[in-house]
């Protein structure tokens, strides 16, 4: 237990400049925890560049490891659910905010926190899905609850060359709906076709203000986008549909009007991934399990190890990466 590794620590200093550093750890410098779990593989999402860059306010605990995700192997444990070898994962819970991440090789964490793997599924297929694929999951669960099927029409996926809207485009188009994906990237279509997505639409189409009632074109939506796309989203969506809601990429603001709320019944869902009950996170990994093609997983994902993490933290911000990206911690 005395062993060293490898973390990334983010730290601030008193006029509050944000720095990012590689620092060995051993077990007994992690926060309090009754399980440790050797980290097997990572991601990297949206959040975790946002609080490796500092560009928004993510971390609220200095000094800070970033991770929002892990999968990996119990080490050891005194929670009465887990036990020295058990296949666990880990999304949220305020890790990488307010407790130590997962961006170390090793995580002591609230035993409370962690689901058991999926049979069949490994870390890095955990990770190929992450936060990104289970929101996702979060998102398709709620539309389903408000009685979305495929037989209603037609669901547009904002941010679709994403990593939840990737996942969103691919577990849609496995169970039979009509997938709009709205993309900025239109060079990724065979891409987003190749997943299941039936139609691409430039992101501009709605990335604009846009009048308070549209032409209905969906029965649903997903948005992991928010601000004037959300608006416009909820704007075209037919009458008694339904819009989860699940990221803020262009803004956290909703400028819109409650026209499609009171005069097409249509209903706005908010996702939350973090704080999500343990049993709700259960049902969606097991849903991941049995609606995503995992044949799939290879075209969403691309690995990386740990001396990359940075600047691929960097590189989510800026746009510059494709669908889902896996961190190998034992490379």
């Amino acid at each position: 237990m005395s062993d060293s590794f490898k973390a990334i620590m983010v730290s601030r200093d008193d006029e509050k400049n944000q720095s990012v550093s590689v620092e060995t750890l051993t077990v007994d410098d992690l926060m309090e925890g009754d399980v440790v779990v050797s980290v097997e593989a990572t991601t990297v999402n949206y959040k975790d560049g946002l609080a490796i860059t500092g560009k928004s306010p993510v971390v609220r605990r200095w000094p800070m490891i970033p991770g929002i995700d892990l999968a990996g192997t119990v080490e050891s444990s005194s929670h009465p659910r887990w036990k020295a070898g058990d296949k666990v994962i880990l999304n949220g819970w305020g890790t990488g905010e307010t407790h130590y991440g997962a961006y170390a090789a090793k995580s002591r964490v609230n035993g409370d926190w962690l689901i058991g793997l999926p049979e069949g599924m490994s870390a890095h297929d955990a990770m190929a899905v992450g936060t990104a694929g289970y929101t996702a999951m979060l998102s398709i669960l709620a539309l389903e609850r408000h009685g979305i099927n495929p037989d209603r029409g037609p669901v547009v996926v904002t941010g679709a060359s994403g990593g939840v809207g990737s996942v969103a485009v691919s577990i849609l188009g496995n169970l039979g709906y009509f997938v709009i994906a709205s993309t900025g990237r239109t060079h990724d279509q065979n891409f987003l076709k190749g997943l299941g997505a039936a139609e691409i639409i430039d992101r501009a189409e709605l990335s604009e203000p846009g009048k308070p009632l549209g032409k209905e074109r969906w029965a649903a939506g997903i948005d992991s986008v928010g601000s004037h796309t959300l608006a416009n989203v909820l704007a075209q969506t037919h009458y008694g549909g339904a819009v989860a809601a699940c990221g803020l990429a262009q803004g956290f603001d909703l400028p819109a009007t409650v026209m499609p709320f009171i005069l097409r019944g249509v209903s706005l869902l908010g996702i939350d991934s973090v704080m999500a009950p343990v049993a709700l996170r259960e049902e969606a990994w097991a849903r991941i399990a049995s609606d995503l093609d995992s044949s799939k997983l290879g075209s969403l994902a691309t690995s990386i190890g740990f001396d990359d993490l940075i600047e691929t933290a960097h590189g989510i911000l800026e746009g510059k990466v494709r669908g889902r990206v896996v961190v190998d911690m034992m490379a």
